[in-house]
């Protein structure tokens, strides 16, 4: 104790350094914080007002899911980081928002869609495909009059037309019917209040925005019956009527040129009593039909064999191939009595080094037929069609897959042997085994211990591999009769591409979610299984 202490002569504590009270928050105070208190709470407040932002936004378009969710993720970022009680969780709180974002949200969103009808014809909800079925039956009013009209905008960039409708003007945009704003005299409205009228001469020079004013169309009224406004010159517009008169109570769509009925049904499509049916409908929930579709139906079933089955040849080889050759490769370039080892090792693993892209666009021209390099320097310049003949294709296709993956084996092959112990192999060499007996007993055992997890996952790879597969050829040649451009090549995940509709043509979001998940579950239990197995070759080691 210094002498200033014993008298009592030394000054009391800042408040800096006065103790926290009992229960109050670290996160809540100020004193001995600083900046970065400042700092979070600016960061806090940022994620505040994007969740508002959202919460807003889901509000508008009645995604009360969305909703509900924001408003539990902005609460629990705010007492995580804001009590003490919470403290641990600050740490654990944004890996877990991005799990919930990007794993279990995307995961059961697809188990959603997959019992869904949601595709090409159903991919909104029915006041929509209603909607979509009436414009597509529009017509022009017989003896309609034509009203002066001027296009005119608001905001950012919200379109809409006003009319002269006998003194009277309307104005409304596609989300909006008309509805009175003022009079005038004759010709076409100059002043609409809170919207700006677009300039003739911007019309007449931008070619895009005269295509949106010949699509728009400005309902006339609530009632989707009473028809819309529609201009071709942007300067005059008339009344178009559907052709489909719309029936909320009977739920029924009637076609006025000839008196078909269209009933609404619970698979949500518009169907006559005679089969036919209107092109808009609507998703709905549909069970487990999209997996029964994927087993049963035997136009989709078949070419789906198919593909399941290369699939599987294909996931297998992409596996066996590269590995041998990249153990072979591994144990030729491992024996001390090959020169120039570190040359030859870096030139065998060039092709890894290439982008997947790339080579397999490369080599997609060349084993093209007729001018590929392939058959002028190797075949004699003999028209061999690679690319069209199915067999040929599936080989060509695992010819590129396995020169794209066999120095990635070789790599692992050479760094596994060089990690298995000397004193084993001379031990066996001393007892008089063979160099086939080393490596069937010694070193391939020890070497598949190391590399078994990898092998599995580049069956994983394998069974995914959708890049090779869609820029090589595509999946082609196509197999005939197969619905959604399904080729030879094709294998599961480039079948669910062609089915999603990515690539054209018609969509079935609900199948290919369907397609997916039954994917997800054979390479999770091919993996289990796998794993599993790979415990023996431990108890090996």
């Amino acid at each position: 104790m210094s002498v200033k202490e014993a008298e009592g002569q030394v000054s009391p504590p800042s408040d800096d350094r006065t103790p926290r009270r009992s229960g109050e928050s670290h996160a809540r105070g100020w004193r001995g914080v600083g900046w970065g208190f400042i700092v979070k709470l600016i960061l806090v407040a940022l994620v505040n007002a994007f969740g508002v932002m959202v919460v807003i936004s889901a509000f508008r378009v009645e995604s009360w899911f969305i909703l509900g969710a924001m408003i539990v993720l902005v609460a629990a970022v705010d007492v995580v980081y804001f009590t003490r009680r919470a403290l641990p969780l600050k740490y654990l709180l944004p890996g877990l928002i991005f799990l919930l974002a990007f794993q279990v949200f995307i995961f059961g969103y697809t188990a959603y869609i997959a019992f869904t009808n949601y595709g090409t014809g159903h991919a909104g909800t029915q006041e929509q495909a209603v909607e979509a079925a009436l414009i597509q039956g529009e017509r022009r009013v017989e003896n309609s009059p034509t009203y002066p009209l001027a296009v005119v905008e608001r905001g950012l960039g919200e379109l809409g037309f006003a009319i002269n409708d006998d003194g009277t003007v309307l104005v409304g945009s596609e989300l909006e019917p008309l509805s009175e704003v003022g009079e005038m005299g004759a010709g076409a409205p100059t002043d609409v209040p809170g919207w700006t009228i677009v300039e003739r001469s911007r019309l007449l020079s931008d070619q895009a925005l005269q295509q949106t004013v010949i699509d728009l169309r400005v309902p006339v009224s609530d009632d989707p019956n009473d028809g819309s406004i529609r201009s071709r010159d942007g300067s005059s517009g008339a009344v178009y009527e559907s052709t489909l008169v719309w029936d909320e109570q009977a739920q029924t769509i009637t076609d006025t040129t000839d008196g078909t009925v269209y009933h609404a049904t619970d698979r949500g499509s518009f169907v006559a009593d005679d089969g036919s049916s209107l092109p808009a409908g609507w998703f709905v929930g549909v069970g487990f039909d999209n997996f029964v579709k994927i087993f049963t139906d035997p136009r989709l079933a078949e070419p789906l064999l198919l593909v399941a089955a290369w699939t599987f040849v294909f996931a297998i080889l992409s596996v066996l191939v590269p590995f041998a050759l990249g153990l072979l490769f591994a144990l030729v370039f491992n024996d001390p009595r090959v020169r120039g080892r570190r040359v030859l090792r870096t030139l065998f693993i060039l092709p890894y080094a290439f982008p997947v892209f790339l080579s397999a666009l490369v080599f997609r021209g060349m084993f093209n037929a007729e001018f590929g390099v392939i058959n002028d320097l190797f075949f004699f310049g003999a028209n061999i069609n690679w690319l069209g003949d199915p067999w040929l294709a599936r080989f060509a296709v695992l010819f590129v897959n396995v020169w794209l993956s066999f120095p990635y084996w070789f790599l692992v092959c050479t760094g596994a042997l060089q990690a298995i112990p000397t004193d084993a192999l001379e031990a066996a060499e001393i007892d008089g085994a063979g160099r086939f007996r080393r490596f069937w007993s010694i070193i391939l055992p020890l070497l598949l211990v190391s590399t078994a997890p990898l092998a599995i996952a580049s069956f994983a790879v394998g069974f995914n591999n959708f890049t090779v597969i869609y820029l090589f050829n595509n999946g082609g040649p196509p197999i005939p009769g197969a619905p959604y451009g399904l080729g030879y090549t094709d294998i599961l995940i480039s079948a669910i591409y062609d089915i999603s509709g990515v690539s054209g043509g018609a969509a079935d979001f609900g199948l290919a979610s369907a397609l997916a998940i039954v994917v997800f579950i054979v390479v999770g239990v091919i993996a289990a299984i796998s794993f599993r197995q790979t415990r023996r070759l431990e108890e090996f080691q």
